[in-house]
């Protein structure tokens, strides 16, 4: 069964149809969910709240999309407002003593290649954080997900143009970051 007869099932009532529409689609919203938030718990808050709002909405959903796309704009949607939901959090928490947290510990040291990928992911969580909300889900569809600009677009309700500029704009900032381990690779 196609996602657009899983969906047309789905409104008529078949509970099955819509499972196998959770079943084909939650593994890639929550990689979208986790790259978004960088927390698998929140990630998994994502993909239940964005089935959650696909299922309410199945009426207004228009047959002419793809209910990938649908799904991946509900799913992103959704880690924006974690992420916002957490910048609230985090600037109420600002006030705190920050010297009471413990210090991070760091990793035990391994092999160098080892060492240096944990950099690259550690740096790159970095960017990410850095990054607006939208830049974020650009890059995470443009680079992690392998999408088309197009797939973006429809993903994030946003024109070409945004969709451009978000990639380009979060890209500069994952280099700014990622710069200074440019001679450790070579």
């Amino acid at each position: 069964m196609d996602d657009a007869t899983a969906v047309a099932r789905a409104r008529a009532g078949d509970s099955d149809a819509f499972r196998l529409l959770v079943e084909r689609h939650s593994r890639a919203l929550f990689k979208l969910g986790y790259r978004m938030t960088g927390n698998e718990q929140d990630a998994e808050d994502v993909v239940q709240e964005a089935f959650l709002k696909a299922y309410r909405s199945l009426d207004r959903f228009e047959d002419r999309s793809q209910v990938g796309s649908w799904l991946y704009r509900i799913a992103a949607n959704c880690a924006f407002d974690v992420l916002r939901k957490r910048q609230r959090r985090d600037s109420r928490n600002e006030s705190l003593d920050v010297e009471d947290a413990p210090e991070p510990q760091a990793p035990e040291p391994g092999p160098e290649r080892l060492a240096l990928g944990a950099d690259v992911r550690q740096r790159l969580e970095s960017a990410l954080e850095r990054m607006s909300p939208r830049e974020r889900a650009a890059f995470v569809l443009r680079h992690f997900e392998g999408r088309s600009v197009k797939e973006i677009e429809a993903a994030l309700g946003i024109d070409t143009t945004s969709v451009k500029q978000s990639v380009c704009r979060a890209v500069r900032k994952a280099r700014e970051v990622l710069a200074p381990l440019a001679g450790a690779v070579s």
